[in-house]
């Protein structure tokens, strides 16, 4: 063993170089681990930067400061993950729309549900403005998404209204599922398939047509 090895304090660190947007998600990660378990207030930036392997003055060169960091950690958990990777249109009936929308919800959410259930849940966020308009620009791009894919026009105020109730209750859906396990994945599925189902089709319907 090297005489640097045995020098070592125990606890000590290892780290080791990533490139830059790796050293950048593991920061998130590291960040949204400890924010899913301790209030804002608890969480230091020694804690975090502990947490993701680094040394301190690296989290404030990528996020500035710890409220930097957080809003980030907020971003990144509405705003879903694989909101780009949902297809604009998807060819069938409107029940195949709809089914390849709740998946593509359930699955989006599923790997980070956490941290997402953490920032929807958290004490404060509507005396927060910036969290609160962060999530409101992630509702807003979720429900014109879901208006895309099932063929409806994404810029109808009416429309948008009603995708972003449902929005509503698909995020207490998620808490039932991911949380409080009232219901499995299937049956938090059906919930919302059948729902947003109901809710397209009516639209649909109440739309003009050309």
């Amino acid at each position: 063993m090297s005489q640097a090895a045995d020098d070592r304090p125990p606890d000590a660190v290892v780290r080791r170089r990533l490139p830059p947007d790796e050293r950048r998600e593991s920061i998130l990660d590291a960040a949204a681990r400890l924010f899913e378990h301790q209030p804002y207030s608890r969480v230091s930036t020694v804690a975090i930067a502990r947490e993701a392997g680094i040394a301190r003055g690296l989290l404030n060169h990528y996020f500035g400061d710890k409220r930097g960091l957080y809003l980030e950690v907020v971003r990144r958990s509405v705003l879903l993950p694989t909101l780009e990777d949902l297809p604009t249109r998807v060819p069938g009936s409107m029940a195949e729309k709809v089914e390849v929308a709740v998946r593509w919800f359930l699955d989006s959410v599923e790997p980070r549900v956490a941290s997402y259930l953490t920032v929807l849940g958290a004490e404060g966020v509507a005396d927060d403005e910036e969290v609160a308009a962060i999530i409101r620009r992630a509702d807003d791009l979720a429900a014109q998404r879901v208006l895309e894919l099932v063929g409806l026009d994404p810029a109808d105020e009416r429309s948008l209204a009603l995708v972003r109730c449902y929005g509503g209750l698909a995020k207490t859906t998620v808490h039932e599922w991911a949380r409080r396990e009232t219901l499995t994945r299937p049956q938090a599925h059906e919930l919302l398939r059948d729902v947003l189902l109901f809710l397209t089709s009516d639209l649909l319907r109440a739309q003009p047509r050309g």
